[in-house]
This record gives C-alpha cells, structure tokens and sequence, in this order.
C-alpha cells in the first residue's frame, strides 16, 4: 500500500502555491541558465567544449532520467518530505557548482543539482493536484505554467545579467550561488507552510522498475542531447536503438509487478487511459516545439544575426506575457472551457505561421517579430494549462504522483526530441538563416497541428 493521497483541507493554499512554484521556478531557471554561460566556464577553468557540454546536459540527464522515481517516492514518503528533501540537495549542489575549483567538480556538481531537481519537481505538480480542485486548480496550474515556461527564459536573462555584471570578480560563479539563499529560505518556508503529509503504510520501492527505465529514459536522452551536435554518430543511434528493448522489458517488469499484486514504478492506470495518452501526446508536440523554438531562436538572432544573448533572452518576453495571460482569463470562462485545449493548439500553430509568414515576406527581427511570437505564448499558455488540467483530471488523487512523474518526463524528452531535430535541421541550413527558421517553424506547424487532433481526441 502506499501512502493515501487525498486532497487536503488547508488554510493558506496561496502559500502552499508560492513555496512549490518557487521551487519549480529555480529548477527550471538553472536548465538554462548554463547556456549563457558556457564561454566563461571553459575559460575560467581552462575546460574543452566537452566538457563544458556535459555541465549543461549534465543536469538535464540527471534531471529525466529520475523525475518518474521522484515522483514515486513522492508517492511512498510524501510529497512535503520529499519536495524539501529534493530542494536541499539542489542547494547544496548549487553551492557546490558555484565554488567549483575545476571542471570535473563542477561536472558532478551539476549532475547532482539535476538530481535535486528531479525529487524536488514532480511533488509541484503533486502539491496543485492534492491541494486544489475545479477552477482553483485551472488557476493553479496557470501559474505553474508560467513557473515553467517563464523560468526557461529568465535562465537566459538573469545569466546574461549576472555574467555581465561580474559581481566582486566571480565571473560565471553568480549564476549558481544565488539559488542558495534562496534556496535557504524557501526550505524554511516549506517546512512552516507546507501541510504534513498524512500517514499511511509505505511501499517498497521496485529498485529493478527503476533501474530499468532510468537505463531507457539514459539511452533516450543521452544521444537527443549530445548526438544531434556531434553529426549523429554511431553510438547515438547504437543508444537510441537500444532503449527499445529496454523500454519493453520495463513495460513486461510493470506486467509481472502488477500481476503479483505489487505496486508498479507507474500504475497501470495511468498509461492505460485513453485519455492520458492523448493528453500526454498533446502536450509533448506542443511543449516540444517551445523548447525547440528557445534553441533554434538564440541561434538564429546570436549566429545567424550577430545580435547578443540579452536581445536573444528578451526576444521571448512577450511571448512569456502572452503566455502567463492564460493563467488568470481561463478560470474566467464560462462556456467552451472543454474546447480550450483544441483551442490553444490552434492559436499556436497560428503564431506559428504568422511568424513564418512575416520571415517569407522579408522581414528578419525587431518589435513586429516579437509581437507575432506572443501569439504563440498565448496559444502555448491556452494549451499547457487545460491540457494538464485535463490529464491530471482524469483519474482520481491517488495517482497524482504518478501523473506528475509522467507529466514532467513527457514534456523533458518531447523537448530533447524537439531541440534535436529542429537544432539538427536549422543547422543544415544555417548559411541562409532566415530559410532554416522558416523551415524549422513549418514542422511545428505540423506538430501542433497533430496535438490539436490529438487534444480533440481527449476532450470529446
């Protein structure tokens, strides 16, 4: 049995939301954040491209591979426990990267502040589940929603801020140091607001289940992450071909657990509905071509146009507002809330194809470029936030650990997928920039396109 997760009654769920959405906001900020500062790493610390490659896709490894067994330990010790267990390691990885003597210290310092991340996460999503219901929780997940898209491109402002503004000569160092205050008092906060979790009988964690699908999720991201910038060679396919059969031995793992009478890493439940796996599909074309579109655009306005990272970080602002819109109009509605998830794909692949329209008319950057991409966070803000209201819905609080574990790890790998192949395709056409990010924006039209049909299939 695990422990019984049912909504709780509390006071002051505005605190209980802040302290989760902080948490959510600084591992999203440090999944980005690295990107800026990558030349000042390898300088300072004399570090090939490398090695200063495995400080920013360390932390992102660590960070798939575990999500599903954060969430599962969620699910077996409490969400509280588990969250403020995942924030300590996290800010004390932070520390720990932020006064690295050398690259492999800061290497494995990063892969552990990833892992911190992957504990600390899935208890947000957990929280909003067991803590709010019908308008509140569209409400709530809009916020998370701006937590999780705002966090991407804050990374990318506040490295470019901290790195410029070489505070008492620490260069890259700032970027990491400051989640530990932070992380200082949200972790006292947690333990004040934070409603204890509620007693119950604790399973026995399925070590082979885990073992077995972070060994699948490893193969799978590993080589989105490293292979696309290496030309695709051979191991990465070797790992991508590989994670096939590791995938069916955890499903027939699952099986067996199930047919015993255990409990599986994921409830069987849960995969099982139809529609999770439309909402799970939705989201990951959708989410998949933000993420992409984040990579793709710093190369297309830093390489192809020789413009800075801050214009690059400020280039997705009103996106991001466009996007947080979502959060507060949508538990507004009265009529069509149902439609909203068809909607907000619709709106996307529409800013999508503004933005392609306007680069095949001529234009290249500047203030129209940026007003047609918050169309796109709209539509984005509209889609993220039913979409997961949707799925999270669909089954009752009991499995609210396993679908944020499967939430979370969706969107990761359909995001590594995503930065793949469009990182793949805009670099094959990167002599005529704007052609490639033409190009690139084409496919996600098509993406969100399929995740529109796919979002139709869960809400009819």
């Amino acid at each position: 049995m695990h422990i019984t997760q049912t909504p709780a009654k509390t006071g002051n769920r505005g605190a209980i939301l802040a302290v989760l959405l902080t948490g959510q906001f600084m591992a999203n900020i440090d999944t980005a954040v690295a990107n800026i500062a990558s030349p000042s790493i390898a300088t300072d610390l004399h570090a090939s491209e490398g090695a200063v490659g495995l400080v920013i896709s360390g932390y992102v490894v660590a960070f798939a591979v575990l999500l599903i067994t954060g969430a599962r330990l969620g699910s077996s010790f409490g969400y509280r426990r588990t969250f403020l267990l995942g924030l300590a390691i996290f800010t004390v990885a932070s520390l720990a990267c932020g006064v690295a003597p050398d690259i492999t210290t800061l290497i494995i310092a990063r892969f552990v502040q990833g892992a911190g991340a992957a504990l600390m996460v899935p208890q947000v999503l957990s929280g909003i589940q067991l803590h709010f219901q019908g308008r509140d929780r569209l409400k709530a997940l809009g916020y998370f929603s701006i937590a999780l898209s705002g966090g991407a491109v804050a990374g990318q402002l506040l490295g470019g801020v901290l790195i410029a503004a070489n505070l008492f000569g620490t260069d890259w160092r700032p970027i990491f140091l400051v989640n530990v205050p932070i992380g200082i008092a949200l972790a006292v906060a947690g333990r004040r607001l934070l409603p204890a979790d509620q007693p119950g009988d604790r399973d026995r964690l399925d070590l082979v289940g885990v073992s077995v699908l972070s060994a699948a999720v490893l193969l799978v991201i590993v080589p989105l992450l490293l292979g696309s910038e290496r030309g695709w060679p051979v191991w990465s396919w070797l790992c991508l071909l590989l994670s096939l059969p590791m995938l069916a031995l955890f499903e027939y793992g699952e099986r067996r657990t199930a047919v015993r009478g255990g409990r599986p890493l994921i409830a069987r439940q849960v995969l099982g509905h139809r529609s999770v796996r439309a909402g799970l599909l939705a989201h990951a074309c959708t989410s998949g071509t933000y993420f992409a579109l984040l990579f793709v655009l710093a190369m297309y306005l830093q390489s192809g146009l020789h413009k800075g990272p801050a214009y690059s970080g400020f280039a997705m602002v009103v996106w991001v507002a466009a996007f947080g819109l979502a959060g507060p109009v949508l538990p507004r509605l009265r009529r069509g809330v149902r439609w909203m998830p068809v909607v907000g794909c619709l709106i996307l692949a529409v800013g999508y194809l503004s933005v392609l329209g306007y680069l095949l008319l001529g234009g290249r950057t500047g203030p129209l470029l940026f007003a047609l991409l918050g169309i796109g966070g709209l539509g984005l803000g509209i889609s993220a936030n039913t979409l997961i209201g949707a799925v999270t819905s669909t089954l009752p609080p009991q499995y609210a650990a396993d679908l944020s574990g499967v939430v979370a790890t969706n969107a990761q790998l359909a995001g590594a997928l995503a930065v793949a192949l469009a990182g793949s395709t805009y670099a094959a056409l990167a002599q005529d920039p704007g052609r490639a990010l033409a190009v690139v924006l084409a496919g996600f039209i098509v993406l969100t396109l399929v995740g529109a049909r796919a979002a139709h299939r869960l809400v009819r």
